[in-house]
């Protein structure tokens, strides 16, 4: 694609060369610079790639795009090359990546959900709404992408903006005529997803998170950044029941639909929510009163008030988007999501879960959703990473010796460290919590997997966490397979379990 055809619309300097020049691909990583490429200067918290230029030219790369000016001497060591200069090359690269995939979002309807807690469960309801309303759709976030027939893994929850349009790219050429994506605030503030405009966004919640080195400033500089979001949609869903959400919502563009359980909204959910448990279901059930006062049930195939909260912005989409009642009540009846309180259906005596809680907060709201349903014993199998914050193994210790009848104390991905020194460190934070819980120690993961199924008793909780839709398990920064999911039903047809 010529290079003056990316560059309809954006104002930038020209600082040499000519616009009529082929681009062959768009680079951000200097490494990996073929002839004829179009290279992006970023300025990073780790360091500048405005100091490669000299070495992407040498690679043959044909068009430099800048931010400030380079080393003396630089420029004139490549006359051959085109250089702009724009005043954000995060933004520049959006915009030309954009261009480059043929503006692949226009083609779709994008649903963007943003918030700290709920997004992977959010997008997967609503994937599973469209889906049920005969919508081909796609899905980008935390447990990678999904489309009809298609899945595969990302390294971040929102890619960087290359990566974000060739995946859109992929998705509309599969077909898929809506999109439902987790927006990160990191992305957002980034320009991950500058140039896309959303039909519908969603907000889920708001706790202080990613506040730091490399992150955001403050709470409020993270909630400014999320409210971005509802800039760039036409329609805005969100959770009338947070605190934050009148001042994330400040300057907002859109039209705005409202849901929640104890405040006034468009979308209200009784209080007074019924648990399901069966086989194949650990849910909940809820009456839902409508803008015009029309009060019916709904299902959820998850447990849980978050998962109402999650329902709710799913049924704000649903009507968004003007689909019939029976798709959505459907896609959240069948809502699976991969290692989020995800049930693995091998017993009718006791229950067994997998979830992706790896810290004191997350593991906390996960028993008290659990306990809930009165189980004969609240059983969790956990361990924790090797070669992170010991903190987060005392506080696991803690708050799982304080709320559960037993427990199976195992690996995590160790990396770097030896299991019995961690697990070693989640005993001191038993004995600040409750030393008078009984447990056991068994250091090998899939053993401690199968000492559960062994030992469980009728109608038993089993929770396994930690590691949810993680398919490896890293010893000694080795990743193997190592999938929960498929380990525990394999094992439960080897013994024959009902």
């Amino acid at each position: 694609m010529l290079l003056k055809q990316l560059l309809k619309g954006l104002r930038y300097t020209q600082v040499q060369g000519t616009l009529n020049v082929e681009v062959a691909d768009i680079f951000y990583d200097s490494r990996k610079v073929t002839p004829g490429g179009l290279f992006v200067c970023i300025v990073g918290t780790q360091r500048d790639s405005h100091d490669y230029a000299a070495d992407v030219a040498a690679k043959g790369a044909a068009v430099l795009v800048i931010q400030h000016d380079l080393a003396e001497g630089v420029l004139e060591s490549m006359p051959d090359v085109t250089v702009l200069k724009f005043e954000n090359t995060r933004y520049a690269m959006a915009m030309l990546s954009a261009a480059y995939f043929g503006h692949p979002a226009d083609e779709m309807t994008m649903v963007g959900v943003t918030g700290t807690k709920g997004k992977t469960t959010t997008t997967h309801m609503i994937r599973a709404v469209l889906t049920a309303a005969g919508h081909k759709t796609g899905m980008v976030g935390t447990n990678g992408v999904y489309y009809p027939g298609h899945h595969y893994d990302l390294n971040n929850t929102t890619p960087e903006s290359y990566e974000l349009q060739k995946i859109l790219r992929q998705l509309a050429d599969a077909g898929c005529d809506a999109c439902v994506m987790e927006v990160s605030s990191q992305g957002l503030m980034m320009d991950r997803v500058a140039g896309i405009h959303y039909r519908v966004g969603v907000f889920t919640n708001l706790y202080p998170d990613h506040i730091g080195p490399g992150e955001h400033s403050s709470f409020e500089e993270y909630r400014s950044w999320k409210g971005q979001l509802f800039k760039r949609c036409d329609i805005g869903v969100v959770n009338a029941d947070d605190e934050n959400t009148e001042a994330l919502l400040e300057g907002h563009t859109c039209e705005l639909i409202t849901y929640g359980i104890d405040k006034p909204a468009d979308y209200r959910a009784d209080k007074d929510y019924r648990l399901l448990r069966s086989k194949t279901m650990l849910g909940v059930e809820f009456t839902l009163t409508e803008p015009d006062g029309h009060t019916l049930d709904v299902q959820v195939g998850m447990p849980g008030r978050f998962s109402i909260y999650n329902a709710l912005a799913t049924i704000g989409v649903g009507k968004a988007l003007g689909l019939p009642d029976e798709p959505i009540h459907q896609g959240l009846r069948d809502t699976v999501v991969k290692g989020r309180v995800e049930l693995v259906p091998i017993s009718h005596h006791f229950t067994i879960l997998i979830d992706y809680a790896h810290n004191e907060a997350a593991t906390e709201s996960l028993m008290e959703t659990l306990k809930a349903y009165q189980p004969h014993r609240m059983v969790v199998v956990f361990g924790c990473g090797g070669n992170r914050s010991k903190l987060r193994r005392y506080g696991m210790g803690e708050v799982c010796s304080k709320m559960a009848d037993f427990m199976i104390l195992t690996e995590d991905n160790n990396r770097f460290e030896k299991v019995e020194d961690i697990i070693a460190d989640i005993k001191e934070g038993i004995a600040k919590g409750n030393p008078d819980t009984p447990y056991v120690e068994i250091p090998d993961r899939l053993d401690a997997l199968h000492y559960a199924i062994d030992h469980a008793q009728e109608g038993d909780l089993i929770a396994v966490i930690g590691k949810g839709h993680e398919a490896y398990r890293d010893r000694e920064g080795v990743k193997t397979p190592f999938l929960e999911r498929e380990l525990i039903e394999e094992y439960a047809a080897e013994k024959g379990i009902e």
